[in-house]
Protein backbone atom coordinates (compact mmCIF):
# COMPACT_ATOMS: atom_id res chain seq x y z
CA UNK A 1 0.00 0.00 0.00
CA UNK A 2 1.95 3.18 -0.57
CA UNK A 3 -0.90 5.25 1.80
CA UNK A 4 1.37 5.55 4.64
CA UNK A 5 -1.12 4.86 7.80
CA UNK A 6 -0.22 7.30 11.10
CA UNK A 7 -0.33 5.36 14.81
CA UNK A 8 -1.90 5.95 17.80
CA UNK A 9 0.83 7.66 19.40
CA UNK A 10 1.03 10.03 15.88
CA UNK A 11 -3.08 11.05 16.88
CA UNK A 12 -1.90 11.67 20.08
CA UNK A 13 1.16 13.87 19.16
CA UNK A 14 0.80 15.00 15.80
CA UNK A 15 4.69 16.54 15.76
CA UNK A 16 6.27 12.68 16.45
CA UNK A 17 5.02 11.67 12.88
CA UNK A 18 8.18 12.37 10.26
CA UNK A 19 8.74 16.09 9.80
CA UNK A 20 8.30 15.77 6.10
CA UNK A 21 4.75 13.85 6.53
CA UNK A 22 4.20 16.93 9.09
CA UNK A 23 4.36 19.38 6.81
CA UNK A 24 2.88 17.99 3.82
CA UNK A 25 -0.52 17.08 5.88
CA UNK A 26 -0.61 20.44 7.32
CA UNK A 27 -0.95 22.11 3.72
CA UNK A 28 -2.90 19.92 2.35
CA UNK A 29 -5.83 20.30 5.07
CA UNK A 30 -6.94 23.97 3.36
CA UNK A 31 -5.12 22.63 -0.26
CA UNK A 32 -6.44 19.45 -1.14
CA UNK A 33 -8.45 17.85 1.73
CA UNK A 34 -9.32 14.54 -0.33
CA UNK A 35 -5.54 13.99 -0.02
CA UNK A 36 -4.71 10.76 1.80
CA UNK A 37 -2.06 12.94 3.58
CA UNK A 38 -4.72 14.29 5.50
CA UNK A 39 -5.02 10.87 7.19
CA UNK A 40 -2.00 12.57 9.57
CA UNK A 41 -4.86 15.73 10.79
CA UNK A 42 -6.28 13.49 12.61
CA UNK A 43 -6.02 14.81 16.01
CA UNK A 44 -7.63 16.83 18.48
CA UNK A 45 -4.61 19.86 17.74
CA UNK A 46 -6.56 22.91 16.81
CA UNK A 47 -4.94 23.73 13.53
CA UNK A 48 -5.05 27.55 13.59
CA UNK A 49 -3.05 27.41 17.09
CA UNK A 50 -1.90 24.15 17.25
CA UNK A 51 -3.86 24.22 21.20
CA UNK A 52 -6.17 21.18 21.82
CA UNK A 53 -9.44 21.87 20.51
CA UNK A 54 -11.32 22.99 23.06
CA UNK A 55 -13.88 25.14 24.55
CA UNK A 56 -14.59 26.46 28.24
CA UNK A 57 -18.19 27.00 28.67
CA UNK A 58 -18.87 30.70 29.94
CA UNK A 59 -20.88 30.42 33.35
CA UNK A 60 -23.35 32.95 31.87
CA UNK A 61 -24.48 30.18 29.45
CA UNK A 62 -24.39 26.97 31.43
CA UNK A 63 -26.10 28.49 35.09
CA UNK A 64 -23.26 26.26 36.97
CA UNK A 65 -20.59 27.08 39.32
CA UNK A 66 -18.70 23.91 37.85
CA UNK A 67 -15.87 24.68 34.80
CA UNK A 68 -18.12 22.77 32.26
CA UNK A 69 -14.75 22.24 29.24
CA UNK A 70 -16.19 21.14 25.71
CA UNK A 71 -13.87 19.06 23.14
CA UNK A 72 -14.01 20.66 19.85
CA UNK A 73 -14.16 17.62 16.88
CA UNK A 74 -15.49 20.41 14.02
CA UNK A 75 -11.40 20.53 12.82
CA UNK A 76 -11.07 16.87 11.84
CA UNK A 77 -11.72 15.91 8.80
CA UNK A 78 -15.07 15.45 7.63
CA UNK A 79 -15.58 18.01 10.52
CA UNK A 80 -16.18 15.17 13.51
CA UNK A 81 -13.86 13.22 15.53
CA UNK A 82 -15.94 9.93 13.91
CA UNK A 83 -13.28 9.59 11.25
CA UNK A 84 -10.82 8.57 14.47
CA UNK A 85 -12.43 5.65 15.38
CA UNK A 86 -13.30 5.11 11.06
CA UNK A 87 -9.42 5.06 10.69
CA UNK A 88 -8.59 3.00 13.55
CA UNK A 89 -10.92 0.22 12.60
CA UNK A 90 -10.12 0.24 9.02
CA UNK A 91 -6.16 0.64 10.15
CA UNK A 92 -6.40 -2.42 12.57
CA UNK A 93 -7.91 -4.68 10.12
CA UNK A 94 -5.63 -4.02 7.25
CA UNK A 95 -2.51 -4.36 9.64
CA UNK A 96 -3.90 -7.72 10.81
CA UNK A 97 -3.76 -8.87 6.79
CA UNK A 98 -8.07 -9.14 7.13
CA UNK A 99 -8.96 -6.68 4.41
CA UNK A 100 -6.96 -5.52 0.70
CA UNK A 101 -7.08 -3.01 -1.23
CA UNK A 102 -8.87 -3.56 -4.68
CA UNK A 103 -10.32 -6.79 -3.42
CA UNK A 104 -12.75 -5.77 -0.97
CA UNK A 105 -15.34 -3.43 0.40
CA UNK A 106 -15.58 -2.02 3.38
CA UNK A 107 -18.95 -1.41 4.83
CA UNK A 108 -19.74 0.98 7.07
CA UNK A 109 -22.57 0.91 9.33
CA UNK A 110 -23.69 4.13 10.76
CA UNK A 111 -26.05 6.45 11.82
CA UNK A 112 -24.14 9.23 10.51
CA UNK A 113 -20.99 10.74 11.95
CA UNK A 114 -18.90 7.15 11.68
CA UNK A 115 -20.42 6.70 8.39
CA UNK A 116 -19.10 9.91 7.15
CA UNK A 117 -15.44 9.02 8.47
CA UNK A 118 -15.76 5.92 6.84
CA UNK A 119 -16.71 7.51 3.46
CA UNK A 120 -13.82 9.66 3.24
CA UNK A 121 -10.67 7.04 5.29
CA UNK A 122 -11.72 4.18 3.08
CA UNK A 123 -11.21 5.98 -0.65
CA UNK A 124 -8.09 7.86 1.05
CA UNK A 125 -6.65 4.41 1.76
CA UNK A 126 -7.58 2.94 -1.67
CA UNK A 127 -10.75 1.36 -0.05
CA UNK A 128 -14.29 1.22 -2.17
CA UNK A 129 -16.42 2.18 0.65
CA UNK A 130 -20.74 2.15 1.15
CA UNK A 131 -22.19 2.98 4.27
CA UNK A 132 -25.48 1.88 5.66
CA UNK A 133 -27.55 4.14 7.61
CA UNK A 134 -31.27 5.27 8.28
CA UNK A 135 -33.21 7.05 5.58
CA UNK A 136 -34.29 9.51 8.16
CA UNK A 137 -31.02 11.09 8.80
CA UNK A 138 -30.37 14.48 7.86
CA UNK A 139 -29.67 15.18 3.87
CA UNK A 140 -26.28 17.00 4.56
CA UNK A 141 -24.93 13.54 5.91
CA UNK A 142 -25.74 11.89 2.68
CA UNK A 143 -24.56 14.54 1.00
CA UNK A 144 -21.34 14.32 2.29
CA UNK A 145 -20.72 10.53 1.74
CA UNK A 146 -21.27 11.15 -1.81
CA UNK A 147 -18.92 14.08 -1.78
CA UNK A 148 -16.22 11.72 -0.34
CA UNK A 149 -16.24 9.09 -2.83
CA UNK A 150 -18.29 6.52 -1.00
CA UNK A 151 -22.00 4.79 -2.13
CA UNK A 152 -25.26 3.95 0.19
CA UNK A 153 -27.92 2.11 1.45
CA UNK A 154 -30.64 3.36 3.16
CA UNK A 155 -32.67 1.42 5.48
CA UNK A 156 -36.12 2.03 7.47
CA UNK A 157 -36.27 4.71 10.49
CA UNK A 158 -34.44 6.95 12.09
CA UNK A 159 -31.53 7.30 14.39
CA UNK A 160 -32.96 4.29 16.74
CA UNK A 161 -33.69 1.78 13.96
CA UNK A 162 -29.82 -0.21 14.08
CA UNK A 163 -31.31 -3.38 14.12
CA UNK A 164 -32.54 -2.43 10.19
CA UNK A 165 -28.62 -2.04 9.66
CA UNK A 166 -27.75 -4.57 10.81
CA UNK A 167 -29.65 -7.02 8.47
CA UNK A 168 -28.62 -5.35 5.93
CA UNK A 169 -25.31 -5.91 6.69
CA UNK A 170 -25.84 -9.71 7.03
CA UNK A 171 -27.86 -9.55 3.70
CA UNK A 172 -24.58 -8.18 1.76
CA UNK A 173 -22.04 -10.44 3.63
CA UNK A 174 -24.51 -13.38 2.28
CA UNK A 175 -24.97 -12.52 -0.73
CA UNK A 176 -21.24 -11.42 -1.82
CA UNK A 177 -19.18 -13.22 0.93
CA UNK A 178 -15.33 -12.74 -0.63
CA UNK A 179 -15.83 -8.87 -1.29
CA UNK A 180 -17.79 -7.61 1.50
CA UNK A 181 -15.96 -6.68 4.89
CA UNK A 182 -18.32 -5.39 7.87
CA UNK A 183 -16.38 -2.68 9.96
CA UNK A 184 -18.55 -2.45 13.05
CA UNK A 185 -18.22 0.30 15.02
CA UNK A 186 -20.82 -1.04 17.48
CA UNK A 187 -18.35 -3.76 17.96
CA UNK A 188 -14.96 -3.33 16.67
CA UNK A 189 -12.63 -2.57 19.45
CA UNK A 190 -10.64 -0.17 17.03
CA UNK A 191 -13.59 2.34 18.19
CA UNK A 192 -12.92 1.72 21.70
CA UNK A 193 -8.99 2.02 21.53
CA UNK A 194 -8.86 5.32 19.59
CA UNK A 195 -10.93 7.08 22.03
CA UNK A 196 -9.49 5.25 25.03
CA UNK A 197 -5.74 6.27 23.91
CA UNK A 198 -5.99 9.17 21.35
CA UNK A 199 -9.18 11.09 23.38
CA UNK A 200 -8.99 9.73 26.52
CA UNK A 201 -4.87 10.76 26.74
CA UNK A 202 -5.70 14.09 25.09
CA UNK A 203 -7.74 15.19 28.18
CA UNK A 204 -5.37 14.16 30.35
CA UNK A 205 -2.61 16.45 28.98
CA UNK A 206 -5.51 19.59 28.65
CA UNK A 207 -5.93 19.05 32.39
CA UNK A 208 -2.84 20.59 33.04
CA UNK A 209 -3.55 23.52 31.09
CA UNK A 210 -6.67 23.78 32.60
CA UNK A 211 -5.09 23.58 36.19
CA UNK A 212 -2.97 26.39 35.04
CA UNK A 213 -5.24 28.75 33.43
CA UNK A 214 -8.26 28.04 35.81
CA UNK A 215 -6.92 26.89 39.34
CA UNK A 216 -8.61 23.89 38.87
CA UNK A 217 -7.59 20.28 39.91
CA UNK A 218 -7.87 17.13 38.16
CA UNK A 219 -10.96 15.94 36.03
CA UNK A 220 -14.56 15.52 38.56
CA UNK A 221 -16.30 13.90 35.36
CA UNK A 222 -16.41 12.92 31.76
CA UNK A 223 -20.09 12.82 30.20
CA UNK A 224 -20.80 11.69 26.29
CA UNK A 225 -23.83 10.09 24.98
CA UNK A 226 -23.82 6.98 23.62
CA UNK A 227 -24.45 6.10 19.78
CA UNK A 228 -21.34 3.60 19.33
CA UNK A 229 -20.22 4.21 22.54
CA UNK A 230 -16.93 4.55 21.51
CA UNK A 231 -16.28 8.16 22.61
CA UNK A 232 -17.45 7.33 26.55
CA UNK A 233 -13.93 5.05 26.40
CA UNK A 234 -12.11 8.04 27.30
CA UNK A 235 -13.63 8.02 30.56
CA UNK A 236 -11.67 4.72 31.05
CA UNK A 237 -8.26 6.24 30.55
CA UNK A 238 -9.43 9.43 32.54
CA UNK A 239 -10.41 7.10 35.79
CA UNK A 240 -7.01 5.63 35.34
CA UNK A 241 -5.25 9.41 35.55
CA UNK A 242 -8.06 10.79 38.34
CA UNK A 243 -9.55 8.13 40.22
CA UNK A 244 -12.45 10.14 41.35
CA UNK A 245 -13.58 11.04 38.51
CA UNK A 246 -16.80 9.99 37.28
CA UNK A 247 -18.35 8.66 33.67
CA UNK A 248 -21.71 9.43 32.58
CA UNK A 249 -24.11 8.25 30.02
CA UNK A 250 -26.20 9.91 28.04
CA UNK A 251 -29.08 8.68 26.00
CA UNK A 252 -32.87 10.24 25.17
CA UNK A 253 -35.74 10.64 27.12
CA UNK A 254 -37.19 9.33 23.69
CA UNK A 255 -35.23 6.18 24.16
CA UNK A 256 -34.08 5.06 27.33
CA UNK A 257 -32.00 1.87 26.98
CA UNK A 258 -30.08 1.64 29.35
CA UNK A 259 -32.32 3.86 31.59
CA UNK A 260 -35.49 1.22 32.10
CA UNK A 261 -34.89 -1.11 28.86
CA UNK A 262 -36.98 1.33 26.64
CA UNK A 263 -37.13 2.38 22.47
CA UNK A 264 -38.92 4.85 20.43
CA UNK A 265 -37.38 7.58 17.98
CA UNK A 266 -35.72 10.53 18.61
CA UNK A 267 -34.07 13.36 16.94
CA UNK A 268 -30.55 13.59 18.37
CA UNK A 269 -28.63 12.19 15.32
CA UNK A 270 -25.78 10.08 16.78
CA UNK A 271 -26.91 8.88 19.65
CA UNK A 272 -29.83 6.55 21.21
CA UNK A 273 -29.32 3.46 18.67
CA UNK A 274 -31.82 1.30 20.79
CA UNK A 275 -29.33 -1.46 22.43
CA UNK A 276 -26.07 -1.65 24.29
CA UNK A 277 -23.15 -1.59 22.06
CA UNK A 278 -20.35 -4.65 22.52
CA UNK A 279 -17.59 -1.76 23.02
CA UNK A 280 -19.28 -0.26 25.66
CA UNK A 281 -17.50 -1.21 29.67
CA UNK A 282 -20.80 -0.57 31.00
CA UNK A 283 -19.66 -1.80 34.17
CA UNK A 284 -17.13 1.30 34.81
CA UNK A 285 -20.29 3.76 34.56
CA UNK A 286 -20.90 6.18 37.34
CA UNK A 287 -24.03 7.53 36.46
CA UNK A 288 -26.69 7.75 33.37
CA UNK A 289 -28.71 10.82 32.25
CA UNK A 290 -31.52 11.24 29.90
CA UNK A 291 -31.99 14.02 27.85
CA UNK A 292 -35.06 15.44 25.96
CA UNK A 293 -34.20 15.32 22.14
CA UNK A 294 -36.60 18.40 21.61
CA UNK A 295 -34.03 20.58 24.51
CA UNK A 296 -31.43 19.73 22.46
CA UNK A 297 -33.25 21.25 19.50
CA UNK A 298 -34.14 24.40 20.42
CA UNK A 299 -30.54 24.83 22.35
CA UNK A 300 -28.76 24.30 18.96
CA UNK A 301 -31.23 26.71 17.29
CA UNK A 302 -30.55 29.19 20.41
CA UNK A 303 -26.55 28.82 19.77
CA UNK A 304 -26.57 28.68 15.68
CA UNK A 305 -29.23 31.38 14.90
CA UNK A 306 -27.83 35.16 14.34
CA UNK A 307 -31.19 35.77 17.04
CA UNK A 308 -29.69 33.91 19.75
CA UNK A 309 -26.24 34.30 19.48
CA UNK A 310 -27.22 38.27 19.61
CA UNK A 311 -29.10 37.05 22.90
CA UNK A 312 -26.32 35.50 24.38
CA UNK A 313 -24.21 38.80 23.93
CA UNK A 314 -26.59 41.42 25.18
CA UNK A 315 -29.04 39.85 27.65
CA UNK A 316 -26.52 37.29 29.41
CA UNK A 317 -23.14 38.93 28.93
CA UNK A 318 -21.28 36.50 26.78
CA UNK A 319 -18.20 37.84 25.33
CA UNK A 320 -18.90 38.07 21.59
CA UNK A 321 -15.66 36.07 20.79
CA UNK A 322 -16.92 33.03 23.21
CA UNK A 323 -20.48 33.51 21.28
CA UNK A 324 -19.08 33.19 18.43
CA UNK A 325 -17.33 30.01 19.13
CA UNK A 326 -20.16 28.56 20.35
CA UNK A 327 -22.21 29.23 16.84
CA UNK A 328 -19.53 27.13 15.47
CA UNK A 329 -18.66 24.40 17.84
CA UNK A 330 -22.25 22.96 18.55
CA UNK A 331 -24.63 20.68 16.89
CA UNK A 332 -27.50 18.66 18.29
CA UNK A 333 -25.42 15.63 20.11
CA UNK A 334 -22.87 17.95 21.64
CA UNK A 335 -25.61 20.22 22.75
CA UNK A 336 -27.07 17.01 24.65
CA UNK A 337 -23.69 16.41 25.75
CA UNK A 338 -23.73 19.84 27.33
CA UNK A 339 -27.02 19.84 28.96
CA UNK A 340 -25.91 16.11 30.35
CA UNK A 341 -22.87 18.07 31.95
CA UNK A 342 -25.00 20.59 33.51
CA UNK A 343 -27.61 17.56 34.87
CA UNK A 344 -24.19 15.96 36.43
CA UNK A 345 -22.79 19.31 38.31
CA UNK A 346 -26.21 19.54 39.77
CA UNK A 347 -26.49 15.89 40.20
CA UNK A 348 -23.00 15.47 41.94
CA UNK A 349 -23.55 19.28 43.86
CA UNK A 350 -20.10 20.45 42.02
CA UNK A 351 -18.51 23.49 42.88
CA UNK A 352 -16.33 25.82 41.18
CA UNK A 353 -13.57 23.30 42.22
CA UNK A 354 -14.51 21.04 40.24
CA UNK A 355 -14.12 20.50 35.67
CA UNK A 356 -16.49 18.20 33.62
CA UNK A 357 -15.18 17.53 30.34
CA UNK A 358 -17.54 16.61 27.40
CA UNK A 359 -17.50 16.14 23.57
CA UNK A 360 -19.14 18.75 20.70
CA UNK A 361 -18.85 15.68 18.03
CA UNK A 362 -19.48 18.04 15.24
CA UNK A 363 -20.85 21.59 14.19
CA UNK A 364 -24.02 22.28 12.86
CA UNK A 365 -23.07 22.31 9.43
CA UNK A 366 -24.59 19.05 8.85
CA UNK A 367 -27.73 20.21 10.49
CA UNK A 368 -28.92 23.02 8.83
CA UNK A 369 -31.89 21.37 7.17
CA UNK A 370 -32.78 20.34 10.60
CA UNK A 371 -32.71 24.08 11.48
CA UNK A 372 -35.00 24.52 9.06
CA UNK A 373 -37.39 22.42 10.10
CA UNK A 374 -37.15 23.49 13.77
CA UNK A 375 -38.23 27.23 12.01
CA UNK A 376 -41.65 26.00 10.66
CA UNK A 377 -42.31 24.08 13.61
CA UNK A 378 -41.76 26.58 15.78
CA UNK A 379 -41.03 29.78 14.04
CA UNK A 380 -38.48 31.66 13.71
CA UNK A 381 -37.02 32.53 16.88
CA UNK A 382 -37.02 35.46 18.87
CA UNK A 383 -35.24 37.54 21.68
CA UNK A 384 -37.99 36.14 24.05
CA UNK A 385 -38.01 32.71 22.71
CA UNK A 386 -34.41 32.49 23.63
CA UNK A 387 -33.65 33.73 26.65
CA UNK A 388 -36.76 31.54 27.66
CA UNK A 389 -34.89 28.00 26.57
CA UNK A 390 -31.65 29.71 27.67
CA UNK A 391 -32.99 30.08 31.23
CA UNK A 392 -35.79 27.00 31.10
CA UNK A 393 -33.42 24.82 29.60
CA UNK A 394 -29.82 25.44 31.08
CA UNK A 395 -30.16 27.44 33.94
CA UNK A 396 -33.16 25.46 35.69
CA UNK A 397 -32.18 21.89 34.03
CA UNK A 398 -34.05 19.20 36.23
CA UNK A 399 -31.68 16.61 37.76
CA UNK A 400 -34.45 14.05 37.11
CA UNK A 401 -33.70 10.96 34.47
CA UNK A 402 -31.01 10.77 36.32
CA UNK A 403 -29.04 6.89 37.95
CA UNK A 404 -26.36 6.52 39.66
CA UNK A 405 -23.74 3.22 38.52
CA UNK A 406 -24.95 1.21 41.55
CA UNK A 407 -23.17 -2.55 41.29
CA UNK A 408 -27.03 -3.51 40.22
CA UNK A 409 -27.20 -0.60 38.03
CA UNK A 410 -24.04 -1.36 36.18
CA UNK A 411 -24.79 -5.37 36.06
CA UNK A 412 -28.16 -4.57 34.54
CA UNK A 413 -26.77 -2.47 31.68
CA UNK A 414 -24.35 -5.21 30.90
CA UNK A 415 -26.86 -8.01 31.02
CA UNK A 416 -28.60 -5.64 28.25
CA UNK A 417 -25.82 -6.71 25.94
CA UNK A 418 -27.42 -10.35 25.71
CA UNK A 419 -30.27 -9.66 23.33
CA UNK A 420 -28.59 -7.77 20.65
CA UNK A 421 -25.02 -9.53 20.87
CA UNK A 422 -25.83 -13.15 21.91
CA UNK A 423 -28.91 -14.03 20.24
CA UNK A 424 -28.59 -11.89 16.96
CA UNK A 425 -24.92 -10.85 16.40
CA UNK A 426 -23.65 -14.26 17.21
CA UNK A 427 -21.36 -13.86 20.19
CA UNK A 428 -21.14 -16.32 23.05
CA UNK A 429 -22.24 -16.23 26.62
CA UNK A 430 -18.58 -17.04 27.08
CA UNK A 431 -17.72 -14.07 25.84
CA UNK A 432 -20.26 -11.58 27.16
CA UNK A 433 -19.57 -13.04 30.76
CA UNK A 434 -15.80 -12.31 30.02
CA UNK A 435 -15.92 -8.73 29.65
CA UNK A 436 -16.99 -8.34 33.02
CA UNK A 437 -13.42 -8.98 34.66
CA UNK A 438 -11.80 -5.86 34.53
CA UNK A 439 -8.48 -7.37 32.81
CA UNK A 440 -10.45 -7.71 29.86
CA UNK A 441 -10.65 -4.42 28.88
CA UNK A 442 -7.21 -4.02 30.17
CA UNK A 443 -6.04 -6.29 27.70
CA UNK A 444 -7.97 -4.54 24.73
CA UNK A 445 -6.29 -1.24 25.72
CA UNK A 446 -2.79 -2.84 26.00
CA UNK A 447 -3.03 -3.66 22.49
CA UNK A 448 -2.39 -0.14 21.54
CA UNK A 449 1.25 -0.52 21.47
CA UNK A 450 1.54 -3.73 19.11
CA UNK A 451 -0.87 -1.98 16.63
CA UNK A 452 1.55 1.07 16.98
CA UNK A 453 4.57 -1.28 15.95
CA UNK A 454 2.63 -3.04 13.04
CA UNK A 455 1.61 0.32 11.29
CA UNK A 456 5.06 1.65 11.42
CA UNK A 457 6.20 -1.59 10.08
CA UNK A 458 4.38 -0.28 6.78
CA UNK A 459 6.41 2.11 6.15
CA UNK A 460 9.79 -0.19 5.41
Amino acid sequence: MSVIFPTFDEMLHPHRAPADLRAAADAARSSDPLSPLNLFNIHWLNPRTGEINHLVMPAEVTGVDATIVVMVAKDFPTGSHKVGPAYSVLAEHYVLGKIEPGKHTLVFPSTGNYGIGGAWVGPRAGFRSMVILPEGMSRERFEMIEHYGATYIKTFGSESNVKEIYDECKRLAREQPESIRILNQFSEMGNYRFHYYVTGNTIVELERTLSARLGTRGISAFCSAMGSAGTIAAGDRLKQVFPHCKVIGLEPVQCPTLYNNGYGSHEIQGIGDKHVTWIHHVTNMDGLACIDDMEALKITQVFTDPVGIETLIRHFGVKESDATAIAETFGISGVCNLIGAIKTAKHFSFTSRDVIVTVATDNNERYRSVMQWMNQRYGPLTEAEAICRIRSILHHQKTDWYQDGTPDNRRRWHNLKYYTWVEQQGKTVEELNAQLDPEWWLGEQAKVTELNHKIESLRG
